[in-house]
């Protein structure tokens, strides 16, 4: 099946429209935090007995579970916020990268600048991770605050026009912008998995405590805490699902904006080769960062992977895409 953002010529276009794709599904993951606050509230007013007066069942508008919602999204606001102030900080003391000068890896920095002449924007700072893996990531939360960052491994296995097409898809994610909602949708994801895996101890513990005999409760204080625990459950089940579908939209975008810059395509394709048949676990990948870099560290995703549990396409159909691309 052709993809559509893929075939437009506006790539300003595009970007934008991934921008706001990626948004929506911010906000989306949002509103699965404020509710679940609410489920906390409501089923800790429950557990603990403190009903409202005039209430004849547990099916009531629970006060705590307001305080709860909006509580829970001021936290993750100010949260989101965070990671737009310092994201970029965070991910590069994850990977474990040094930054290196132009005197020490003059090739790379002559290539990193060539992409960033040919993108209109500010020269990323340029970092190293110190591993035979071959792989490659960008962070940060605006085009003049950014970084690449790429595996001693990728810079002695790549030519210089493999190393084009690496650098091209990794300023891709800078100049698109999707790199700073991405790391929003990190964080948030890794807050609604905390506030889920609280939600269930604080709940068992309150149910221990709480007057559960109260004669308001009946089935459908029963019904409520069964529906707050599977809620709590599955939250960070579809946080993950949605940070997947995120990731994959990603890639695509930059792969085509990597042609972009480079005008030519079979760099990247034969990098993507390469990475294909060397992907592997390092020191500095994580299941927090894996998102990020051109190529999963921990699984190389094929045709028939379902594509919910995916975090990046199957390297074959990017480079088939991209084969496409280059007989246009």
């Amino acid at each position: 099946m052709r993809n559509k953002v893929l075939r437009r010529t506006d790539f300003m276009a595009a970007a934008r429209a991934n921008q706001r794709a990626t948004q929506r599904l911010v906000t989306m993951l949002l509103v699965i935090l404020t509710l679940l606050g609410y489920l906390i509230g409501w089923g800790l007013q429950i557990g603990m007995g403190h009903y409202p007066p005039d209430a004849q069942s547990a099916l009531f508008v629970s006060r705590w579970g307001i305080n709860g919602a909006l509580g829970l999204l001021i936290i993750s606001s100010l949260w989101v916020w965070i990671a737009f102030r310092s994201g970029d900080r965070i991910v590069l003391r994850l990977t474990g990268a040094t930054e290196v000068t132009a005197d020490e890896e003059p090739v790379l920095h002559n290539v990193v600048e060539e992409m960033a002449i040919a993108a209109g924007v500010v020269k990323p700072r340029i970092y190293v991770l110190d591993t035979p893996a071959l792989n490659a990531f960008a962070t940060g939360m605006t085009p003049a605050r950014s970084a690449i960052g790429v595996t001693r491994g990728l810079l002695d296995a790549l030519n210089r026009e493999e190393l084009q097409g690496v650098v091209g898809h990794e300023m891709g994610h800078v100049v698109n912008w999707d790199i700073r909602y991405a790391t929003a949708v990190g964080v948030i994801v890794g807050l609604i998995a905390l506030v889920s895996d609280a939600a269930l101890r604080t709940l068992y513990f309150s149910n221990r405590s709480g007057n559960r005999s109260s004669s308001k409760g009946g089935g459908s204080a029963a019904i409520v805490m069964i529906v707050l625990v599977a809620f709590a459950a599955l939250a960070p089940v579809f946080a993950f699902l949605v940070q997947m579908a995120v990731s994959r939209q990603r890639e695509f975008l930059a792969d085509a904006t990597s042609v972009r810059l480079t005008r030519h395509p079979e760099g990247l394709i034969s990098a993507l080769e390469k990475l294909a048949a060397s992907a592997q676990p390092f020191k500095g990948a994580n299941r927090a960062t894996q998102h990020m870099f051109i190529v999963n560290p921990f699984r190389n995703f094929r045709e028939h992977t379902n594509r919910l549990y995916a975090t990046h396409p199957p390297l074959e159909l990017r480079m088939n895409r991209l084969r496409n691309l280059g007989n246009e």
